[in-house]
């Protein structure tokens, strides 16, 4: 009877939260109309010839964690939320896309990257190669490499740039240059002696020498980079960030030293490096930090010179690591972070001339509900509690992961925890050190050149295809001409903020 008596106080209070004009049936029939114009205006189709491509992934960005995202940014702006709109919802055209491995239902984050990024799916672990090759075994790899549409792009004589919140070495960007039979092959430090003596090469030393005239990439993880033990540039006290590779190479010094006579290659480590840099006059930029830390924590340290992960507008790689924690405080604020890159993005370039492409490599399990009244603190309880153990609960809540507690021999009581900070770990029904992915669908949004190619229901593997016909580069371009392709470079043919996964 009093979860029934708090149910019906939530829908009285939900009632009087309802906006005067949405009680007018008028106003709701009108968004419609509007809705409908829009979506007739859409039959007249962009067929241009992209000159840019944009792929903005979010990593883990699963559909539950996309709505979240929307009633979070709202909520920000003093709104209810609901009501509110990501830059990705204003896209036009949105897909579903399969996420699954060739060997995997539920997908890790290398084998999707392979799929959006070259094409062509794969086994989960192994990056840049086909399901030929097993994951762990080097001897598996040679033939049976794919190129990215970075490749591609570069091929067709274009500028192309990776930007990343995680790691450059890591599982989602690495797709886009490396073929490794492990994801985790960061440096040849972390490559088990049968790969090294196969021939195998580690991901950071392909950054450098696969595709050696990427013009933009910036991201984290420099210390594979350098020789095991050499003493990090910011943090040189700190163990955790000292070189890790055996070869004894700077591959820094690499990158710069493999660059055409006369060109300029900057390398920076922190905002006032990058900052300073007049940009006119740079060839290729490479900058790299040990790591990025969470956009709800960093916030403070905008102003502070010095630190590399206080690089504003970073956004997207930790969604990822936000739900595998349980915290999803963490995961959406990024989501948001992500959001707002977005829409810079699409203030600084054209409907006419760019594909901008948003979606996600996997899900997570991460849900919200609880019957939550219009306007609910999208961090906040549900209003009632259980009718099993007679305790309250968070809306969002977890399928699995480090957020399963039992206090003496019962569910955690929500109410004795700060559940609305930035650690908190929501509930989980199945108890793991670290969530795990979701094997739904995700979604694909998409805008400008051709974005009508990105509708219904899809492989992972078509977006790079779609994208690709579209920009007149790759393998078809049978309905290329030369009026109709562009008389200059790609300035930013892919600019991806790509990410990883746990």
């Amino acid at each position: 009877m009093k979860a029934l008596l708090v149910l019906l106080l939530a829908q009285l209070c939900s009632a009087s939260l309802v906006p005067e004009r949405e009680k007018d049936p008028e106003y709701w029939r009108r968004q419609a109309q509007e809705t409908l114009r829009n979506a007739l205006r859409l039959q007249r189709l962009n067929q241009n010839v992209a000159k840019n491509l944009i792929l903005f992934l979010g990593d883990g960005m699963g559909v539950s964690t996309v709505t979240a995202a929307r009633i979070l940014k709202g909520q920000l702006q003093h709104g209810q939320g609901e009501e509110s709109l990501l830059e990705m919802d204003k896209f036009p055209f949105v897909a579903l896309a399969k996420t699954y491995n060739t060997n995997a239902q539920v997908p890790d984050s290398a084998g999707t990257a392979t799929a959006y990024l070259c094409g062509v799916k794969a086994n989960e672990g192994t990056l840049g190669v086909s399901a030929g090759v097993t994951r762990d075994r080097c001897n598996t790899t040679k033939g049976q490499e794919v190129t990215s549409i970075l490749r591609w792009a570069k091929d067709a004589g274009k500028a192309v740039g990776i930007v990343t919140t995680t790691r450059v070495t890591h599982a989602t960007p690495s797709a886009a240059y490396a073929h490794s039979a492990n994801r985790d092959w960061y440096s040849d430090g972390e490559m088990p002696p049968d790969a090294l003596e196969g021939g195998c090469k580690d991901i950071a030393r392909q950054l450098v020498e696969n595709i050696p005239d990427i013009e933009v990439i910036l991201g984290g993880g420099r210390k594979y980079m350098y020789p095991k033990n050499v003493s990090d540039v910011e943090y040189p006290h700190e163990e955790k960030h000292r070189g890790t590779r055996l070869d004894r190479r700077n591959l820094v010094q690499a990158w710069q030293e493999a660059k055409p006579p006369g060109k300029v290659a900057e390398y920076v480590w922190h905002r006032r490096g990058l900052l300073a840099l007049n940009l006119s006059r740079v060839d290729f930029l490479l900058g790299e930090c040990p790591g990025i830390s969470w956009r709800i924590k960093r916030g403070a340290r905008l102003g502070r010179e010095g630190r590399c992960r206080a690089v504003p507008g970073s956004a997207g790689g930790r969604i990822d690591h936000g739900h595998h924690e349980g915290k999803a405080k963490q995961a959406l604020h990024e989501a948001v972070e992500l959001d707002r890159a977005i829409g810079l993005a699409t203030r600084l370039t054209s409907t006419q001339d760019t594909l901008s492409v948003v979606t996600a490599d996997h899900s997570h399990v991460f849900t919200f509900g609880g019957y939550t009244p219009r306007g609910n603190p999208i961090f906040g309880l549900a209003p009632m509690q259980s009718d099993v153990d007679r305790k309250p609960f968070t809306s969002i809540l977890y399928g699995n992961g480090p957020g399963y507690k039992i206090v003496a021999g019962e569910r955690e009581n929500v109410s004795a925890v700060d559940f609305a900070h930035a650690d908190y770990q929501a509930q989980s029904a199945v108890p793991l050190r670290q969530e795990t992915h979701g094997g739904e669908d995700v979604a694909v949004f998409a805008r400008g050149p051709m974005a009508h190619l990105l509708h219904g229901v899809h492989e992972q593997n078509y977006i790079p295809h779609a994208m690709a016909y579209a920009a007149c580069i790759g393998s078809n371009r049978g309905h290329c001409n030369a009026a109709a392709r562009p008389a200059i470079p790609l300035l930013l043919p892919f600019l991806g903020l790509l990410l990883l996964l746990c």
